[in-house]
C-alpha cells in the first residue's frame, strides 16, 4: 500500500509503500517515553520503501533492549515523531510512525508487540495478536 504524510508543521513530507498486514502497535518501554503516550503505532516498509519528498529530519540514536542501534528521525522544528530505522546502508525497512501518515484511518495494527510492557489499563485491541517481542 502506497502511502504519504508530514510532521506536523509540513516542514518534512515523505511517500512509502508499507505492508498493511505489518501495522502494529509497539509497547516498549522506549517506545512509550519517546512517543510521550501509551504506545506507538508504526507501519513497517520493504527495504528501500520510504522516501523523504521534502525537508530533513534530526535524528536521535537509541540503543534499543537487544544491544541495536535505530534511528529515530523526527522535525526539529515541531518535534513530531517520523520513522525509525538501523544504521545500515540503504536499502532499509523503515519503522514510519501511523500518526504522520495521511492514511493513518485505514492502518489498522494487525500485531501488538513487546505486549510484556504495556501498561495495565489498556484494553486489548480487538483482532491483533500479543507477542512478548519483536515481531521478527
Amino acid at each position: 500500500m502506497r502511502i504519504d504524510g508530514a510532521c506536523h508543521c509540513g516542514r518534512i513530507t515523505y511517500e512509502a509503500e508499507i505492508a498493511s498486514d505489518r501495522v502494529m502497535v509497539c509497547h516498549c518501554t522506549d517506545c512509550q517515553t519517546l512517543s510521550g503516550s501509551a504506545f506507538r503505532t508504526v507501519a513497517l516498509t520493504p527495504p528501500g520503501g520510504f522516501r523523504l519528498l521534502s525537508g530533513e529530519p534530526r535524528i536521535y540514536v537509541k540503543t534499543a533492549e537487544s544491544g541495536r542501534r535505530r534511528q529515530q528521525a523526527f522535525c526539529g522544528d515541531c518535534g513530531s515523531p517520523l520513522y525509525a530505522t538501523s544504521e545500515e546502508p540503504e536499502p532499509r525497512v523503515y519503522s514510519v510512525r501511523v500518526g504522520t501518515c495521511r492514511q493513518r484511518a485505514e492502518l489498522r495494527p494487525q500485531a501488538q508487540i513487546w505486549h510484556r510492557s504495556a501498561l495495565p489499563w489498556l484494553a486489548e485491541l480487538p483482532g491483533a495478536t500479543c507477542r512478548e517481542e519483536d515481531w521478527s
